[in-house]
């Protein structure tokens, strides 16, 4: 297979051949292409996706059918691999999703593939409105590593990253033992002081979950909790791009605190995603899938949720133009993927081949994904990405 497009960091149109799930070669354009973009990159990679389609990977009813659902569906919004993002409930439901996901890992190579981990948002989070955010409150508890562990042992030990909050009982421990195996550990949902994150800082915490939301609606103007992780510069940030979860001139501030280098892209969509407009029963409660890509509770704009993925979150930075094509695709892949130790996807011969072929027009329609390809394997667009606006 041929594919034929200009390259991400360099501008200039290369043919990648790709045999099997590799990269064989890159080099000038010859012959007739297979696919052919105005652009090619990496695949992305999102450390929090919730499900899609009315699928939620928190469901008692999940079944390996539903876990590639959404994996076909991230492929087709150029996501090449995930984090299944499981958040706040009880013990069974969760373990019956874990167990779930490795079942579909283990029957379906390319979800295996897709999945190289999972992300527990939760349950030890703060309990009050706001911070809190749609997590139910009937199963926000203290923090507790036996519970935890038998969590990691449902999912074969791919729990990858842990949101907590600093200020539960028992976090700090938790943390500590979390890290010691391996796992990143996430500050998120949160109504911590200044001194409870740097305690979880320096006992290894690494990033902030999707910061600046998860929040009050009103809150002390500083100090607080946002321009804390905001300020503490061995904290990594993943910020929510849409254009709903945060206006434009918070995401600056962010990205000049913590520079692209220190900065995860995620849409963290929701069991909503990708449905059309309209209403939709969800956590016991009505919620609105707005045209734009906004879940709300109906007749208000309060924000419940994204129903977009990463390429409209790709497309909404480079329309605000604060960073170049390269520094956007690198905080949707590459910072992800350094974050949990994971080998790099780079457009280099040898390399698994995950890319996406897409255009992109500076002051007109920006990231729209063609094509993806997944361990070789092309899958044609579904939906196009959110409007920028």
């Amino acid at each position: 297979m041929r594919l034929r497009a200009r390259h991400y960091q360099t501008a200039e149109v290369v043919d990648i051949v790709v045999a099997g799930d590799r990269i064989e070669a890159v080099g000038p354009p010859t012959g007739t292409a297979d696919h052919e973009a105005g652009w090619v990159g990496p695949a992305l990679f999102d450390l929090q996706v919730n499900g899609g389609l009315g699928v939620s990977f928190n469901a008692e009813s999940l079944t390996t059918d539903d876990v590639r659902r959404v994996t076909e569906l991230c492929h087709q919004h150029a996501i090449g691999q995930y984090l299944p993002t499981l958040i706040t409930g009880g013990f069974d439901p969760l373990a019956h999703g874990f167990r779930t996901l490795e079942r579909a890992r283990a029957e379906d190579a390319a979800v295996a593939h897709a999945i190289p981990g999972y992300h527990l948002e939760g349950p030890y989070i703060s309990p009050e409105d706001g911070p809190r955010g749609a997590h139910p409150r009937e199963h926000v508890r203290q923090a507790d590593t036996d519970e935890f562990r038998r969590w990691q042992d449902a999912a074969g030990g791919r729990i990858r990253l842990v949101t907590i909050a600093p200020e539960v009982p028992g976090s700090i421990s938790f943390i500590a033992a979390a890290v010691r195996d391996g796992v990143v550990v996430a500050i998120g949902h949160t109504n911590a002081t200044g001194d409870e994150i740097r305690a979880a800082v320096d006992t290894g915490a690494r990033l902030s979950t999707h910061l600046g939301n998860g929040s009050h609606a009103i809150i002390r103007r500083h100090p607080n909790y946002i321009w804390e992780q905001a300020a503490e510069d061995r904290l990594w940030a993943s910020l929510i791009t849409d254009g709903h979860h945060l206006p434009r001139a918070v995401v600056r501030c962010l990205l000049r605190a913590k520079t692209p280098g220190r900065v995860v892209l995620t849409c963290d969509a929701s069991s909503l995603a990708d449905l059309p407009p309209g209403r939709y029963a969800q956590w016991g409660t009505e919620l609105e899938v707005r045209p734009e890509g906004k879940v709300s509770v109906p007749g208000t704009d309060l924000l419940a949720g994204s129903a977009v993925y990463t390429d409209a979150c790709v497309a909404q930075l480079l329309a605000w133009e604060e960073l170049p094509l390269a520094d956007v695709l690198a905080m949707a892949g590459d910072r992800p993927r350094e974050l949990l130790g994971l080998p790099p996807c780079r457009l280099e011969p040898g390399q698994v081949a995950d890319l996406v072929l897409f255009e992109d027009t500076p002051g007109g329609p920006r990231f729209q994904v063609r094509t993806t390809v997944v361990a070789g394997r092309p899958i044609r667009a579904g939906t196009p990405p959110a409007r920028p606006g």
